[in-house]
């Protein structure tokens, strides 16, 4: 399932990267901006925040303290998403934020808007030439692109199934599952696409890795396709099911699950011409506790392999054979992880709305596996 599905909505995270590595921290909001004068100076100000019913873009952002999810353009334009959510309810107002910056770290375009503590925050995927909002719901209603300097364009939802090809993007993976073709903005379902299909991953030579489970048994297997094509299939080793797919450079892995735990992965890093079963590793499966749907599952463009639980441990793979692998330590508990290249996301933020910022809250960074974190903090 999409990290924007499978997430709880203040830790959903999307694709993230640094536009530039020179950054200062968030401006002050002005008059009429957030007080931090204390902990009771925030709460209000947060409050007056939510009901607003026009927000300012500034002040979602800093009501929210953390991102809840950053894309990435092919120009190296970064858009940021903030949502400030009722705290003290599951519902009643909110507010919710994006904020476009260009890749020498300046803010280009932002918006803000009111919105309901029970609507499906706005998520988005950077595309070539900008970026495109995730459906927020089951039907793909809401779907639009933003170029890099904010303007909004129609996405086009057509109901004829696209063949996959190289350039696009796996737009939902689950009711419906949608790809996004950036060259002519149009969103649809991917043809030939098995009927029996529980998880789809794209990579970005256009090959479709599909997870199947028959009606009939209770048997796995992953299919390859390529432009409406079947290149082939490998069957997910017994007694363990399928969990979450992830694809990239010809490479592919999904975890691999028994009763409610995660206990290894499966991976083929020869665009599925070999399989290999992961069970160790150097990875202590059994601690996994918070569930598959907590997984962090994620392969840098140099083939290795990124693992890990939301508000967890993560563990990175020491080559691109993905068979042994070290844990990272990182500046403060993640709530939420993702790479872009071979460049480390990691959001620390709480993991229900609260009036105060976590320690270490914010956006971290490292380029160099791990070893170094940087906070991100962006020019004004």
């Amino acid at each position: 399932m999409a990290a924007w599905l499978r997430r709880c909505r203040r830790r959903t995270v999307g694709l993230a990267t640094a536009a530039s590595a020179a950054a200062l921290a968030l401006t002050a909001c002005g008059p009429g901006g957030f007080d931090d004068g204390g902990s009771g100076d925030r709460e209000a100000t947060y409050k007056r925040v939510i009901e607003d019913p026009h927000p300012r873009p500034a002040d979602v952002i800093e009501a929210a303290g953390a991102p809840s999810g950053v894309a990435r353009a092919d120009d190296g334009s970064l858009l940021l998403t903030y949502d400030a959510e009722n705290v003290e309810d599951d519902e009643g107002p909110a507010a919710t934020a994006w904020r476009i910056v260009g890749p020498v770290g300046r803010t280009v375009a932002e918006h803000a808007e009111h919105t309901d503590a029970e609507a499906t925050p706005a998520a988005f995927k950077g595309v070539p030439g900008g970026f495109v909002r995730v459906p927020p719901g089951e039907g793909a209603e809401g779907t639009y692109a933003l170029d890099v300097r904010g303007k909004r364009h129609e996405v086009i939802l057509a109901e004829t199934p696209l063949r996959t090809r190289p350039g696009d993007v796996l737009l939902a993976d689950l009711e419906p599952t949608l790809i996004y073709r950036p060259a002519t903005h149009t969103a649809a379902p991917p043809a030939g696409a098995p009927d029996d299909a529980v998880r789809l991953a794209v990579d970005e030579r256009g090959t479709a890795w599909s997870l199947v489970q028959p009606l009939t048994d209770d048997s796995y297997s992953v299919v390859r396709q390529r432009d409406g094509r079947t290149l082939g299939s490998t069957a997910v080793p017994k007694p363990y099911t399928g969990g979450i797919l992830t694809a990239r450079g010809g490479g592919a892995a999904l975890s691999l699950t028994r009763g409610e735990g995660v206990r290894g992965l499966l991976v083929t890093t020869d665009d599925g011409g070999h399989w290999q079963t992961v069970l160790d590793g150097g990875i202590p499966w059994k601690d996994l506790t918070r569930g598959p749907e907590s997984l962090v599952l994620e392969l840098l463009t140099d083939g290795r392999l990124l693992v890990g639980e939301e508000d967890g441990h993560y563990w990175l793979a020491d080559d691109r054979t993905n068979t042994a692998f070290h844990e990272l330590n990182t500046p403060a508990s993640f709530t939420s992880f993702t790479v872009d290249g071979t460049t480390l996301y990691g959001i620390a933020d709480a993991t229900t709305a609260t009036y105060d910022l976590v320690k270490g809250e914010g956006l971290w960074i490292s380029r160099d596996g791990g070893r170094d974190w940087r906070r991100y903090e962006q020019r004004g």
